[in-house]
Formats: structure tokens, C-alpha cells, sequence
């Protein structure tokens, strides 16, 4: 399996190059190519993951195409024969692992719902026992279900990590009746997911959203949605609360970052060939568990 940690499509206007995506401008519209470049601990890693680009790129389309009756999304099409006509030299590139999108004006929140207890939530929840200024009961641990969804915004942060912040501040930010919406339509597309995903066995413990502002002025779902890296899915068969679920995302990446005491600061360290292999099979295992399908590229 090659891996792509960078394109260069010289024909096309590269608009952005962020963490693991590359973001080309095409006038009324854009190509979003998730690359195999991996993010951990807000560092980008010197070693790509084989396959993770297409993961999300096609677990974000099965997605898209299974909640259009809660909200519209971005996404015109990921068939690169769809592209425009520019785009055919970078076919094979683009091929499974790319998505041609609306443009839209991005909401300056992250729209964070959670199902389960854990994480940043976790550790707000021990000092204050509630999550984003939402009081929960007593005695909740780590990866304890929680009583019903919560929406915790978070801002979103150019540098660094992003900071929970509570609802109010969320509307502040992007406006009442938009922060409104938003919480609605991500409450509603996380519980939507979360019962499609527990038929298969994957707990999908929390999740996190971005929306946009269309040319019409509707409020939509861009990015990506429901990935490994957009979410936590825990193995529903391995699951015991009071301690932490093992995942399927970059947990052994993050294990052995860890084991060589790494300071978390720039440059990583490279990683071992079988920790990058186990980290594919997890991707591709969650693609497997929630579409039902082998991944095609």
C-alpha cells in the first residue's frame, strides 16, 4: 500500500494545506484531498498511515449520504469522473481518497456531542462535576454513558488546542439562533449514528462536527463526519466503564508515543513499521464494522 503524505497538483490552486488535508480552490467550489498524514498530540507525525485518507474520505461519503434528511452537507461528489475536467492528470491521486465540495463560510465553533464520559469532558467533569457549564450527577468514570447526548462547543483553534467553552459563549461567537440550529442538528446526527453504529457493535463515545454558511444562507454540514479521527469508536464487545476503552483510531500510535517519552513538542519521533501497520488495520477494521462493506479504492 503507497502511502500520500502530500499532493502537488501543479495545474490546481492549492487554497490550504492543514493538518492531514490539502484543500484546492476551484473557483465556485473545492477539492478536499485527505491525505495519510497523521496528527498527534497537534503535531503532524514524519510517518504517513497507509490507506487513512481513504478511510475518512469514504466513512465521511457512507455518512453524507445517510443523513440528508437531518441536514444537507457539502459534499457534490467524491466520483473523481464528476470532477471538472482540470482535475483528470490527478485522477488516480484523488481517486477514493477526495471529495469535490460547496464553499461555504465556516462557523468559528466545533460542534463536540457526547454520548460517554471522557477525555477533556472527564477531566472538567472532575473538577466541577459538569461538562461545558451542563451539571452531571455523581459518580459518573471514565467512559460512563451519560444520561443523554450533550452538545460542548469548543472554539477553534488556528494553533494548538481548542478550548470547551459553554453554550452561551458558542453564541456569542456565531450568533443564538445559529448556535441553536447547530446544537439541534448535531444532538440530532449523533444520535442517528450512534444506534446505526451500535447495531455493529462500535460504541461511537462522542463525536465533533463543523457547519457552514451555503450561498443560500442555510447553515450545513461540511468537513468531515463521523470518522475515527472526527470521533471516539470503542469496541461495544470491550467496553467496561471505569477505565479507558481501547479505540479504533491512532491508539497505538499514541501508546508508543508515549512508551519512548516523547515531550509532545516538534519533531516527532518516526514511528516503528509495525505500529504503522497496526494503525491501518484499525482504520480499515472501523471502515469494515460500519459500512458493512471492504474498502475500495
Amino acid at each position: 500500500m503507497t502511502a500520500i503524505s502530500q499532493t502537488n497538483f501543479d495545474q490546481l490552486n492549492l487554497f490550504r494545506r492543514g493538518k492531514v488535508r490539502d484543500v484546492y480552490d476551484m473557483g465556485d467550489a473545492l477539492i478536499i484531498v485527505a491525505t495519510d498524514r497523521l496528527s498527534a498530540f497537534d503535531v503532524v507525525l514524519p510517518d504517513p498511515i497507509p490507506m487513512k485518507g481513504t478511510v475518512l474520505t469514504q466513512i465521511s461519503q457512507f455518512w453524507f449520504d445517510r443523513t440528508g434528511h437531518i441536514t444537507p452537507n457539502h459534499c457534490i461528489s467524491s466520483k473523481v469522473e464528476e470532477y471538472p475536467e482540470i482535475t483528470k492528470p490527478y485522477a488516480e491521486e484523488l481517486r477514493g481518497r477526495s471529495m469535490y465540495v460547496k464553499k461555504t463560510k465556516p462557523l468559528a465553533i466545533e460542534c463536540v456531542v457526547r454520548g460517554y464520559l471522557t477525555g477533556s469532558g472527564l477531566k472538567e467533569y472532575r473538577k466541577t462535576q459538569s461538562v461545558c457549564g451542563i451539571g452531571l450527577p455523581e459518580g459518573l468514570v471514565d467512559g460512563s454513558m451519560l444520561p443523554e447526548p450533550l452538545f460542548t462547543p469548543s472554539t477553534k483553534a488556528e494553533e494548538g488546542h481548542d478550548e470547551n467553552i459553554d453554550f452561551d459563549q458558542a453564541a456569542d461567537i456565531v450568533g443564538r439562533e445559529a448556535a441553536e440550529k447547530v446544537r439541534d442538528l448535531s444532538i440530532a446526527l449523533y444520535s442517528y449514528a450512534r444506534d446505526f453504529a451500535r447495531e455493529r457493535g462500535i460504541i461511537i463515545a462522542d463525536t465533533k462536527f463543523e457547519f457552514g454558511v451555503d450561498d443560500s444562507g442555510e447553515i450545513i454540514l461540511i468537513d468531515e463526519a463521523l470518522t475515527p479521527d472526527s470521533s471516539r469508536f470503542w469496541p461495544m464487545d470491550l467496553y467496561k466503564p471505569g477505565q479507558a476503552q481501547p479505540s479504533f483510531d491512532k491508539q497505538y500510535v499514541r501508546d508508543h508515543l508515549e512508551a519512548v517519552k516523547w515531550d509532545k513538542n516538534p519533531p516527532a519521533p518516526e514511528l516503528p513499521s509495525d505500529v504503522i501497520a497496526k494503525t491501518t488495520e484499525k482504520y480499515i477494521e472501523a471502515y469494515k464494522l460500519v459500512t458493512g462493506k471492504e474498502l475500495s479504492v
